[in-house]
């Protein structure tokens, strides 16, 4: 896919990397109740994009309005730089972050589903939205996703980002020498 040159020029500012949990890392369903109690389900690909994106030093983090145990140990999993939980809004713990991290809106990208992201998506340098993100959410993305959160929504942005900064082929070459 080639990326529209005012999509590339966002993307290539981008050195954060921030999402939503719930409907954009998974599917926004939640098991509870059981043994173990609550389970989320991840998409193994978005995982391994961040990942990837951490390699080439991009910092990653997630930002979600409810508490969770099983998000917790997904992002120590995955060793996600930052991760707020809590329902403090989330353009104040962004901030907090991209202080910490030493960007500002610019240089942050952000992915959300809901009417807990609209501030966000409003004021990031790159907002992206899963295919089945609300109206309004889409309405406020400079990319809205072909894929549905918790089904490789996040993989679709990282990838994005990785061929607008130039890092795709290098990253590629490492895994097929």
């Amino acid at each position: 896919m080639e990326i529209p040159v005012v999509l590339k020029e966002r993307l290539m500012r981008v050195k954060l990397f921030l999402c939503d949990v719930d409907g954009v890392l998974t599917e926004g369903t939640v098991q509870m109740g059981g043994v173990g109690g609550e389970r989320k389900v991840f998409h193994i690909r978005d995982g391994l994009g961040l990942r990837l994106l951490q390699a080439e030093g991009v910092r990653v983090g997630w930002v979600s309005a409810r508490p969770s145990g099983a998000t917790t140990e997904r992002a120590n999993d995955l060793k996600i730089d930052y991760l707020r939980q809590s329902s403090t809004p989330k353009v104040l713990l962004i901030e907090e972050i991209q202080r910490d991290a030493g960007v500002g809106w610019e240089e942050t990208l952000y992915m959300g589903d809901d009417v807990v992201d609209l501030a966000a998506l409003k004021r990031v340098g790159f907002a992206a939205v899963p295919a089945d993100g609300i109206e309004e959410a889409r309405a406020l993305a400079h990319y809205v996703c072909r894929r549905e959160g918790g089904r490789g929504a996040v993989r679709e942005v990282v990838d994005l980002v990785m061929k607008a900064q130039g890092r795709w082929d290098g990253m590629i070459a490492k895994f097929t020498s």
